[in-house]
């Protein structure tokens, strides 16, 4: 195969939550600052977002709220975590995958793998409790992150823990502990984890989009979902 991309789209992954719900409950949401209706509520409040989201999926008769790969984002100027004043340095280009449904949600491991590493990532705006895995399918060794996750999805993870596809590793959090967003799963596949633990960029700066890009895969293909 010709490139990671290639590779991760012919080793399709298992749906990363709950999976007694349909593809066919999945519905697509525009974040970007290019959507109207995000100036009609306060982005800054985690209450009106969640309020947002429920209504748009009771709107559309679905049950989960998916996008975001490489999208541009206002949320992000809320927290001085991400906030810059320089376009080309401050980071609100999003790199993962957000599925957006209630918290406790059960989370799913996309493929077989082991866990590499977890942690509470507690900056205002960030991931809260998260938990990456490594996985090695052939010759092909990489990494997914799952974030936004509830505190107790940490309690007696070890290093190295065998994890089967399809495998439950944990609940949505609320936003009292995933950072301060509408209860929601960040997922991102990594290529190269560059010596991190527990941790890994979800939002990039203009100036770094073309490393990041080159070093994740948008995960709506390996989870065919995509548009």
């Amino acid at each position: 195969m010709n490139s990671f991309k290639e590779f991760l789209q012919f080793h399709k992954a298992h749906p990363v939550i709950d999976a007694s719900i349909s593809r066919s409950d999945y519905i697509a949401i525009d974040l970007s600052q290019a959507n109207n209706d995000l100036k009609t509520f306060d982005i800054s409040s985690s209450k009106a977002w969640e309020k947002y989201i429920v209504n748009y999926l009771k709107k559309h008769q679905k049950k989960v709220a998916f996008g975001g790969y490489l999208e541009k984002r206002g949320i992000y100027n809320r927290s001085d975590y991400f906030n810059n004043p320089n376009p080309e340095t401050e980071r609100n280009i999003h790199l993962g995958l957000d599925l957006w449904i209630k918290a406790g949600t059960n989370v799913l491991a996309a493929y077989n793998g082991e866990i590499h590493s977890f942690k509470d990532n507690t900056n205002f705006g960030d991931y809260g409790p998260t938990i990456i895995l490594q996985h090695s399918i052939g010759n092909e060794l990489f990494y997914t992150l799952y974030g936004h996750l509830s505190r107790e999805s940490l309690i007696g993870l070890n290093v190295g823990d065998k994890i089967k596809k399809g495998q439950s590793i944990a609940q949505l959090g609320t936003a009292q502990v995933n950072g301060d967003y509408a209860p929601h799963l960040h997922f991102q596949i990594i290529k190269d984890l560059q010596g991190n633990n527990g941790d890994y960029p979800g939002v990039s700066s203009l100036l770094d989009l073309e490393f990041y890009s080159a070093n994740t895969v948008n995960p709506e293909l390996v989870l065919e979902i995509e548009i």
